[in-house]
């Protein structure tokens, strides 16, 4: 049985010693506030940052020095001065203080409702003492912004989808034809691909490996861990056994799925992926049988980091919502011999359109 959306401050246990940690995670950019041009010490806005923290009146005393990391950005004599000359991530792992301890009175009165509000009014509250603060250096002022990443944000992501499948609703050209559509379908990228493997067999991800893990959050309809991958869609568990041994079977190289290169995440220039490394990680897209278990798994992974037992490694995956519907495009897509994908990459036209215009000579020859 999927499990239920979890509380802002709970851990959620995964299968294969896997788990979602709850954290806060904030992106920091940091603006040159005066007019020096004395260089950058990283380290000592770290620091000087780190004392901010834990003093009152935000006192975050728990806040270890490798939960903020800051960056100088390249190139920093040919920025301009309205230009950003450092980033940085902050992490805030140590949630117990918004769920009180039992014997206090309030923790077995709080509903999760409850816990889901005060958690979001201590994180806007976080925010607004952040946004827009001073610090002094030695004589030399930055000024910083403070943006929470969009993986992050659950009600904001809400809204995009919800604002996107309306305006794609009021954009249909025939009314007749106009239903209303909601998403399925879940992408998560940066996640180790060692731990969706197969334990002692390969360093590959294995879509029955990462379909028992998101079973956990959701029934699932549809899994893929690599372009080059094979589509299993596990029914139940025998039915999942039959298709894995029959790709093993037609597609021996598919038994350990290919990682897929997340180079988008490279390209980004900001500090929060600098540390994900290509060909270490891998894509995950994970559709849902139903709305409600999309909704729940996208609120169980937001807001959390992904650990492993055994690791120390934490790992702030990017997830995001598919729009593009790219499991009813594979599903629909017809497949054609070699003979037919020369006639389209020469032609220049879609996989559909050369499908249906054959369909249709072939119709005009048969009858004629």
């Amino acid at each position: 049985m999927p499990a239920a959306a979890p509380r802002p401050t709970e851990r959620l246990p995964l299968p294969s010693g896997l788990s979602l940690a709850p954290r806060l995670k904030l992106l920091l950019t940091f603006f040159r506030a005066d007019l020096t041009v004395r260089p950058l010490d990283e380290w000592q806005l770290k620091s000087a940052l780190l004392t901010f923290l834990r003093d009152p009146p935000l006192s975050l005393p728990l806040l270890p020095d490798y939960d903020l990391a800051v960056r100088r950005l390249p190139d920093l004599q040919k920025r301009r001065r309205e230009e950003p000359v450092a980033s940085g991530v902050l992490h805030v792992r140590d949630l117990s203080f918004i769920r009180p301890r039992k014997g206090d009175g309030e923790a077995e009165e709080m509903t999760p409702e409850q816990e889901e509000k005060k958690y979001f009014e201590w994180r806007s509250s976080l925010v607004e003492k952040l946004e827009g603060i001073e610090l002094n250096l030695e004589g030399v002022k930055f000024r910083m912004t403070v943006e929470i990443p969009p993986s992050d944000d659950f009600r904001a992501m809400k809204k995009s989808w919800e604002d996107f499948y309306s305006s794609e609703l009021l954009n249909s050209r025939n009314p007749v034809r106009k239903i209303a559509k909601r998403p399925d379908t879940i992408i998560v990228r940066g996640v180790p691909s060692r731990w969706f493997a197969e334990t002692r067999i390969s360093s590959k991800p294995s879509t029955l490996v990462t379909h028992t893990i998101f079973s956990a959050l959701g029934k699932i309809r549809w899994v893929l861990v690599s372009p080059k991958a094979v589509i299993l869609r596990p029914f139940n568990f025998h039915v999942s056994l039959v298709y894995y041994f029959l790709a093993i079977f037609f597609h021996p190289n598919d038994r350990n799925l290919n990682i897929a290169n997340d180079d988008e995440l490279e390209a980004k220039e900001d500090g929060a992926n600098k540390e994900l490394i290509s060909g270490l990680n891998c894509k995950v897209w994970v559709q849902f049988e139903s709305y409600d278990d999309f909704h729940d798994a996208m609120k169980a992974l937001c807001g959390r980091s992904l650990e492993k037992e055994g690791s120390r490694l934490k790992v702030d995956y990017d997830m995001t919502w598919d729009s593009e519907g790219f499991f009813r495009i594979a599903q629909y897509e017809p497949a054609r011999s070699n003979a037919g994908e020369r006639d389209a990459s020469g032609s220049g036209h879609g996989r559909k359109k050369h499908y249906t215009s054959r369909i249709e000579s072939d119709h005009r020859k048969r009858f004629r």
